[in-house]
């Protein structure tokens, strides 16, 4: 049986979770992956299909079949990390950014089962396998969870702040089992879903430029690693002072 130490990552096949499961990969890691979609073919990392799962976080049934996969095929029963990196952020016409009074009921109910619901499903879902591994689970929140965002919807904010209520929450629920429990809050990163209007944006951040995807992969990396093994409940702002 292999040593190798395992994550979940949902959210995996762009972006943050593009450079996440290279970061972990480079650390000899084990990586399954979720998205919605099937396993791309120019994807960069080696573990493949057999190590990818196709899956809906948005429906309930497809996300109880997703955890009972996982769970057959990890070896030892053990899960070393979650994390849920997984988010929908629905847009208006031309890309828009939806209100309060623009989002329908059904776009509120499904940004929050993707967002939110999923998490606190996949969390308790393998609580077992987190347990045995005295694992680390990271939510990806945002920036836009703590203050209204120019370019982000109602919807998808308001499922981050809730997302970091909830960190805290798992962490005083999941610490006695020996599972830590962090969130991420990212700022203004250079990925694919970057408005237009961003470089407005970048002339008011202290360090004067966009996040690189990599960087916020090595804080999540850290949160998963032996150096923060006494941190828990903490949601760390990698926004290069985008709030100071």
């Amino acid at each position: 049986m292999s040593n190798r130490r395992t994550l979940l990552l949902t959210g995996a096949s762009r972006g943050i979770g593009h450079a996440t499961v290279k970061r972990f990969s480079a650390a000899g890691w084990r990586v399954i992956t979720c998205s919605r979609h099937a396993f791309p073919e120019n994807c960069p990392w080696a573990a493949g299909p057999e190590d990818h799962l196709q899956v809906d976080l948005a429906d309930l049934e497809s996300t109880k079949a997703a955890i009972n996969e996982v769970r057959n095929r990890l070896e030892g029963g053990m899960l070393h990390a979650l994390v849920n990196n997984a988010a929908i952020s629905p847009k208006g016409e031309g890309g828009s950014r939806m209100s309060t009074m623009e989002t329908s009921f059904h776009d509120w109910l499904t940004v929050f089962q993707v967002n939110f619901f999923a998490p606190v499903l996949l969390a308790r879902g393998l609580v077992e396998e987190l347990k045995a591994a005295q694992g680390a689970i990271v939510n990806v929140s945002s920036i836009a969870g703590s203050r209204v965002h120019p370019f982000a919807g109602a919807a998808y904010s308001t499922s981050k702040a809730a997302l970091a209520a909830l960190t805290r929450e798992m962490a005083a629920d999941f610490g006695p089992l020996g599972v830590r429990v962090n969130a991420i809050a990212p700022g203004e990163i250079d990925t694919a879903i970057l408005s237009p209007g961003t470089e407005k944006i970048v002339e008011q951040i202290p360090l004067r430029r966009l996040g690189r995807p990599e960087e916020v992969a090595s804080a999540i990396y850290f949160l998963c690693a032996e150096q923060s093994t006494y941190v828990t409940g903490a949601e760390l702002h990698i926004n290069g002072g985008q709030h100071v």
